[in-house]
């Protein structure tokens, strides 16, 4: 079985050798890592290519996420074609090896894995990655929810059904919910944990969960959010983000952050949606709604095996 790696990259000097770093320090070594990139001004591309990686290039005004994916997949000649944001990175040198695990069964058709942030992260959207991406894999997966930034699909599955190049966003979803309903099984692996950065502006956050909403209103005709929606759901969830903080001692840090961030994110949900209109299906509570509690029996497990030492790796690129 061989994997091919597909990364989307536009200006990612600040985080793609990291990434690269910990590819190479994978247990299942890749058949090849393909770089589409939309017109990087940095040093993305020129760190890429220091590790091998094969370049494809689009046009900015081009770009898609959909597209971008397209074209990454034509360039493959793997088996199992496995997507990485440019913008993470694994924690194990097992990550690649489970993420792909689950295609031993030919009913699979996407795997996808656990996501963490850093410290630079806002703290509501690592309650958010803890609501998305749970301690415990699941098997076939009951709804149609994945996400590219760390996910694999058969190269043969995609060619009989490409991804959506018209969506703003989601693109994984609306793949995955045709695959879905065709009777593949979706598969969530834990163990494959990457840490996924995001340090963006209020006005970023904003906009990513505009275009995602327009998105899903498009994939789902059900998916509404109204503003009876966004009224109800803002106290809940910072509430719920203050009562965490307040257990790990650091409300004091995040009082506004909180507020913030779950404005924006519901704000911007919003005004993507067309109709104001009650959200019901389940889809929508993994999306939008605070988790009620943790369960005690879903601890986090530690793998077996060696953490990849960034700190290590990243010193001895620098005295190299």
């Amino acid at each position: 079985m061989k994997v091919s790696i597909i990364i989307r990259s536009y200006n990612e000097e600040e985080h793609i050798g990291r990434l690269l770093r910990g590819i190479k320090e994978q247990h299942l070594k890749p058949h090849e890592i393909i770089l589409v990139d939309s017109g990087s001004q940095d040093q993305t591309v020129a760190i890429a290519s220091e590790f091998g990686v094969k370049v494809v290039p689009i046009r900015k005004e081009e770009f898609s996420f959909g597209r971008a994916l397209n074209i990454g997949c034509e360039a493959a000649t793997g088996d199992i074609l496995v997507f990485a944001s440019a913008h993470v990175y694994p924690v194990h040198q097992v990550w690649l090896e489970r993420l792909v695990a689950p295609f031993e069964n030919e009913k699979v058709v996407v795997s996808y894995g656990k996501q963490r942030g850093n410290e630079r992260n806002k703290f509501s959207e690592h309650q958010i990655f803890k609501k998305w991406f749970p301690e415990k894999s699941v098997c076939p997966q009951k709804t149609y929810f994945c996400n590219n930034a760390n996910c694999a699909i058969r190269r043969e599955d995609w060619a009989r059904r490409r991804y959506d190049e018209i969506l703003s966003g989601l693109e994984d979803l609306a793949w995955a919910k045709a695959a879905q309903e065709e009777g593949g099984w979706i598969a969530y692996v834990a163990e494959a944990e990457i840490i996924h950065v995001h340090d963006e502006t209020w006005n970023r956050v904003r906009n990513r969960y505009m275009r995602e909403a327009m998105a899903l209103a498009k994939i789902n005709e059900q998916a509404k959010f109204s503003l009876v929606d966004f009224l109800r759901l803002l106290p809940t969830n910072v509430m719920t983000d203050y009562r965490a903080a307040h257990k790990l001692s650091v409300l004091n840090r995040q009082f506004i952050s909180i507020p913030l961030f779950r404005f924006n994110q519901l704000w911007g949900t919003y005004r993507g949606h067309a109709n104001p209109c009650e959200i019901t299906t389940e889809l929508r509570d993994k999306f939008y709604f605070p988790s009620q509690s943790d369960d005690p029996h879903h601890e986090p497990v530690e793998l077996a095996t060696e953490r990849i030492d960034y700190d290590m790796l990243d010193t001895s690129v620098t005295k190299s």
